[in-house]
């Protein structure tokens, strides 16, 4: 009998119904050689990187701060490391719908915290999507709808996208324990290009098949935290 310890699982935040829609039901095949996934009891899924969970925090920041503190006080999720995901806002000119961002860090008035493995999201993501943009830079929080002006504003403090979860999420990761945290949206609306202009519908769609086709990136993250270090 193997005396390994079982590997961490990962837990994967979402906050809406339609992203964990996109999540659930999205592609699901191995991110590397030899991967495998099976259904698992309790809603857990399995690949080569090890257990993985998808969990619907429901909208806002505190919202996410309750749940995924809920989660990862079961011993199931014990050190899991946490996936925040789903739409944001694009605050950077030149984005599009349907583009993606990869978080160097998140930012909310509480604090900062700093991602883990951005590069190889990054490239997993050019891998798996090509030809799509994958933007990295800060992504900050909010705990409303950020329209207008206030666009501006944050993209002056550097931040390159907003959304109302993330930064709540990894901030309650790590204050849960120490894990590795990231970060990855899908721009829904950007400053060309406001959910309330013509195209939302259209826009709406591209970042709905996006958020459909990125597990295999997370679960590669995932597995690359398991490696041994040289």
């Amino acid at each position: 009998m193997s005396t390994r310890p079982a590997p961490a699982p990962l837990l994967i935040a979402c906050a809406l119904g339609i992203e964990h829609l996109a999540l659930r039901t999205g592609d699901r095949h191995p991110a590397g050689p030899g991967g495998f996934l099976r259904p698992a009891g309790g809603g857990d899924q399995y690949s080569a990187g090890g257990p993985f969970t998808v969990v619907r925090t429901g909208m806002g920041p505190r919202a996410a701060e309750r749940s995924v503190s809920r989660h990862l006080a079961a011993p199931a999720l014990a050190g899991a490391a946490v996936l925040a995901t789903g739409f944001c806002a694009g605050l950077a000119p030149g984005m599009h719908p349907g583009d993606l961002v990869v978080a160097e860090e998140t930012r909310d008035p509480r604090g900062t915290v700093p991602c883990v493995g951005t590069d190889l999201l990054v490239k997993e993501l050019a891998r798996i999507l090509p030809g799509r943009t994958v933007h990295t830079g800060p992504l900050t929080g909010s705990d409303h709808v950020v329209r207008g002006p206030a666009r501006s504003d944050l993209s002056a403090t550097g931040a390159i996208a907003v959304d109302m979860e993330s930064a709540a999420t990894l901030l309650s990761a790590v204050r849960a324990g120490e894990r590795p945290v990231a970060a990855v949206r899908v721009v829904v609306d950007a400053p060309e290009h406001e959910l309330v202009r013509i195209g939302t519908v259209r826009g709406g769609i591209s970042a709905f098949r996006v958020l459909r086709s990125v597990l295999p990136a997370f679960l590669e993250w995932h597995r690359s935290l398991l490696l041994p270090r040289r």
